[in-house]
């Protein structure tokens, strides 16, 4: 989901009392700083050896998550401040895709070269995705609309399957299969091929956070008031609902690779461990607040499992945070 600037941090303010009579959460077992200050967005690939974070006064820093170095700094071209808000890493990490309201940008990661340029016309970018080795791009639009790239034969498809904005979007590793989520109430999964439908999930309010399993097993979409459902790919039908709290918004999600887990972050700092098959919560923790925030406050742009045992968030604290699972 994309986010203004402005939008992001009141619903910060209005979530974090939520939280303020919690219980006391486990710390994270390790903290890396990424941003010396508030970040708009960040992306972290399935392999989770890349992370990339956007701040206002360094632009993009994409960083080694194994070694905890600075790779590179990108920007868009002629633009006097970063206003970069979403980013996607593809899967494998090779590539980064970058986007303002009205530009995005593609980078390689073996050497931080930019390989393409385009701008959206007649609407403004909502969320990107990218797949595996930058093959396929996927850009939700403000005007319902989606277009798929494909850069090999610079075949493009626009799905229309939507009515209103889009807000968030997700693409199969091999670019295939596209899950997008609408204003219109409807997520959908549909084949970049024809842009035929092959899944629809229907919900009771907009559609603000999609998420597909790499596996191919599940897809994930939230919904603007306490809406959290898991969907089996192979029937179509939901398979849990997640019991979220009064007023819980999801900004990130992702799959663990067993199946066995998803985990979310909010803009109220809350990251949580639920059961795929039950939709209940395993674990819950607090991230980092963005530094002298009052009240305490940051969203997570961007959770991933490090392994079996492990998670790892990105924040608006510009601080990079490893959580262990209780076994």
């Amino acid at each position: 989901m994309t986010l203004t600037h402005s939008g992001k941090y009141l619903i910060i303010f209005l979530a974090i009392g939520l939280f303020a009579c919690s219980e006391v959460q486990p710390k994270s077992v390790r903290q890396v700083l990424h941003s010396e200050t508030p970040s708009y967005g960040a992306a972290i690939n399935d392999k989770t050896t890349l992370v990339a974070v956007s701040a206002l006064d360094a632009g993009v820093t994409v960083w080694d998550l194994q070694k905890d170095t600075a790779l590179y700094s990108l920007g868009h071209q002629e633009k006097t401040n970063n206003q970069i808000l979403s980013l996607s890493l593809s899967p494998d990490g090779s590539h980064l895709l970058t986007g303002d309201s009205k530009d995005f940008a593609l980078w390689q990661m073996n050497d931080g070269r930019n390989i393409g340029f385009w701008s959206v016309q007649d609407a403004t970018i909502r969320d990107l995705a990218v797949s595996d080795f930058g093959r396929h791009l996927l850009v939700g639009q403000s005007d319902g609309k989606v277009q798929h790239i494909t850069l090999s034969s610079g075949r493009r498809i626009e799905f229309l399957g939507h009515t209103e904005n889009v807000n968030s979007v997700d693409m199969s590793a091999n670019g295939r299969f596209a899950l997008t989520g609408s204003n219109d109430h409807y997520a959908y999964l549909w084949d970049t091929e024809t842009a035929q439908i092959i899944h629809s999930f229907p919900h009771p309010n907009r559609v603000t956070k999609v998420t597909l399993d790499q596996q191919g097993r599940y897809a994930f979409s939230a919904g603007s008031e306490l809406q959290g459902f898991i969907w089996d790919l192979k029937t179509g039908k939901q398979l849990s609902q997640l019991e979220l709290a009064r007023a819980q918004i999801i900004t990130a999600a992702r799959f663990s690779p067993n199946g066995k887990w998803l985990v979310t972050g909010s803009p109220s700092r809350a990251l949580i461990l639920w059961d795929v098959a039950t939709g209940k919560k395993v674990q819950q923790w607090q991230v980092r607040a963005i530094l002298n925030s009052r009240p305490a406050s940051a969203v997570i742009h961007a959770v991933a499992f490090l392994n079996d045992s492990q998670i790892i968030s990105e924040s608006s604290s510009g601080v990079a945070e490893v959580w262990e699972i209780k076994q």
